[in-house]
């Protein structure tokens, strides 16, 4: 008798792999039913949702002793563009060289969707019924927004999330290392996605006639302001909880800046102090400290010869949890002038509370496997599909927990050549999964 899919999870994620669900156009058709053949094979009921038929979502929900609330575990297969990226190895050959998986997804995140599943399969077989429904959800679609998956299905079919209250998805787990102390930091929150258009106007005319404070210029001196100055500083419920627990066990130059930087009076200050003693972490904290916008797209000008007047600008802004578009809004005109108007192009609203409930658990679990790390609450800048859940009540984690071995950085490969994951990491984060689903609904997990 051949060995299950669910005790091979390096066979499981290397067939992922080499579906390609490159993003666009995605068609992630063709691995969502592998993934929905394996569990329907196992005994388990699926439903398959879509917007578009190429782009389908799969839904299976392992039934619970209704001890507990319902557990989603969420995760999607489509992948980023391989363009014009230098690859050492084929990046859907999901090729196994000394012990590492190569290919694109392999983090990002097909290895989390095979953690999942081996991990459902595991206690579908055993026989393990989970204090509550434990909801595995595998979606398309992420990479470009979420609209044919994770927006689709939290806002046209919410009944499939019925009960739950928790959620686990991609955004943290995976270990990194401040000296030699390795942490796993799990994400409870995450930035708002809040894309912004400004029109900026002024005088036009002919080229070769000197013209003084038009659109040109405006654009100009707008651009200059926002790279000379930051928003306002917020330090968010997360953030009181991130930097002390940080703090505990990082260095001594690292520690005393993370505290220094819970004082508003001093935040900004102490990361530039941050930034001019090269601590890597000065960019990150940051972000997660105010709201931030970067301009990313420019348009305006139809002919060399003629001085435009009217130029469109696009803002990448990201807001904190807690926070609302009116207050970026508001926060950017009090820098830029009050007649600055903004268009939103794009808003996900994030969530308002923060729900710490599953925290103890999943701390719990990883620290007995890994008894020399440290758990840590952590929020993300970017975003994730988990910030669609939020929006039914349910609290979204980021934690797909894989013990990387120290001096590697292979979150530097997300999004980026030669990304590859550690059979060992795999086979840690699937055992940290099991064992989730085996003590989900404990008293520890009450809120």
């Amino acid at each position: 008798m051949s060995t299950p899919i669910y005790e091979r999870p390096t066979d499981l994620l290397r067939t992922l792999i080499r579906f390609d669900t490159t993003n666009p156009p995605g068609d992630e058709a063709a691995c969502i039913g592998y993934l929905n053949g394996l569990l329907q094979d196992a005994g388990l009921r699926t439903t398959l949702l879509a917007k578009d038929p190429n782009r389908p979502n799969l839904v299976a929900r392992l039934p619970g002793r209704g001890e507990a609330p319902g557990l989603v575990l969420q995760g999607h297969v489509d992948v980023v563009t391989t363009e014009n990226q230098s690859w050492q190895h084929d990046p859907f050959g999901a090729d196994l060289i000394d012990g590492m998986v190569w290919g694109r997804g392999s983090l990002d995140m097909k290895s989390g969707v095979t953690m999942m599943t081996c991990a459902v399969l595991r206690a579908l077989a055993e026989g393990h019924t989970p204090a509550g429904d434990v909801i595995l959800t595998i979606m398309s679609d992420e990479e470009a927004g979420s609209d044919f998956g994770a927006r689709f299905l939290t806002e046209e079919h919410p009944e499939q999330f019925e009960g739950a209250k928790y959620a686990i998805g991609e955004g943290g787990g995976s270990a990194q290392y401040l000296g030699d102390q390795r942490f796993y930091p799990l994400m409870v929150a995450e930035k708002q996605v809040c894309w912004l258009r400004a029109r900026i106007t002024g005088p036009g005319g002919h080229g070769s006639t000197p013209l003084r404070d038009g659109a040109m210029a405006r654009l100009g001196s707008l651009l200059t302001t926002l790279n000379s100055n930051r928003l306002p500083v917020h330090v968010t419920p997360v953030m009181e909880q991130m930097l002390p627990a940080l703090a505990e066990h990082a260095p001594e130059n690292l520690a005393a800046a993370a505290l220094a930087l819970l004082d508003p009076a001093r935040t900004d200050k102490t990361l530039d102090q941050m930034a001019a003693d090269g601590l890597p972490q000065a960019r990150s904290f940051d972000a997660l400290l105010h709201n931030t916008v970067n301009a990313t797209v420019v348009g305006g000008g139809v002919k060399t010869n003629v001085i435009p007047s009217e130029i469109l600008l696009e803002l990448d802004g990201r807001v904190l949890p807690g926070f609302t578009s009116d207050n970026l809004i508001s926060e950017l005109q009090d820098l830029l002038g009050e007649d600055m108007q903004f268009e939103i192009i794009r808003h996900d609203p994030g969530q308002a509370d923060l729900n710490m409930g599953l925290f103890p658990l999943l701390k719990e679990i990883v620290e007995e496997l890994d008894p020399s790390s440290v758990v840590i609450p952590a929020m993300v800048g970017g975003f994730t599909d988990g910030r669609m859940f939020t929006r039914l009540g349910i609290q979204n984690y980021g934690f797909l927990p894989m013990k990387l071995p120290p001096g590697t950085n292979f979150g530097a490969t997300v999004h980026a050549a030669d990304e590859r994951v550690p059979v060992d990491a795999l086979e840690f984060g699937l055992r940290a999964m099991s064992t989730i689903l085996e003590r989900y609904g404990q008293v520890r997990a009450a809120s």
